[in-house]
């Protein structure tokens, strides 16, 4: 597996077949995702995400399907590096922003690119597959809306060292990067403060 690409300087075949080798397979997301990518670096300014860029910009992606794994490949960003940040809002779309500039560039994957699919590849009955081939080919502007976007980026998102740490008052956890709650004028982590994405389970 290469750990060092720089996605402008390979053929866009060979960069898929390396999306292919991290997500497992190759289909019509993993396109979607390294084409948007390349759409939104370009936006931003960004020429060497890995190399002498990587420190320089941030991707919110806004859905967990194929798509993203394709985003973390082409640019090099990752959760654990906080260079990629994860809005759970199921819309097939990705900010890019250049942490320099404060340039940011919001990408939508159009719906009725999987219709217009049809009219590349008509003699292909499989969705899945023509898809595939299809958003390989088509114009970015029918793949895609963009639309130019202002984050509101805090201190505590930013990559680093945590720039906060409280103590939960209720359980004595200690929570990073200004993810508490305050409840009651107490500092509260989201679990003791009722936000528990588990329950647990009685011995």
């Amino acid at each position: 597996m290469k750990t060092y690409l720089n996605p402008f300087e390979i053929p866009f075949e060979e960069l898929l077949e390396i999306c292919k080798e991290r997500h497992g397979h190759l289909c019509a997301g993993q396109v979607i995702g390294a084409r948007l990518s390349l759409l939104g670096l370009e936006l931003i300014g960004i020429k060497d995400p890995y190399g002498a860029d990587r420190k320089k910009f941030l991707v919110y992606v806004e859905i967990d399907r194929c798509a993203t794994d394709a985003i973390q490949t082409v640019t090099g960003v990752s959760l654990g590096k906080r260079s990629m940040k994860f809005m759970d809002y199921g819309i097939m779309a990705a900010t890019f922003l250049n942490l320099e500039t404060e340039k940011a560039f919001r990408i939508i994957a159009k719906e009725e690119a999987k219709e217009r699919a049809k009219f590349y590849y008509p003699h292909i009955e499989n969705p899945a597959q023509r898809e595939l081939l299809a958003y390989k080919i088509m114009p970015l502007s029918e793949l895609f809306e963009v639309e130019e976007v202002r984050v509101k980026l805090k201190e505590v998102d930013l990559p680093g060292k945590p720039r906060e740490k409280v103590i939960c008052e209720s359980c004595g956890i200690v929570i990073r990067d200004g993810r508490h709650l305050i409840k009651d004028g107490k500092f509260l982590c989201k679990i003791c403060g009722g936000l528990a994405y588990f329950e647990r389970v009685k011995a």
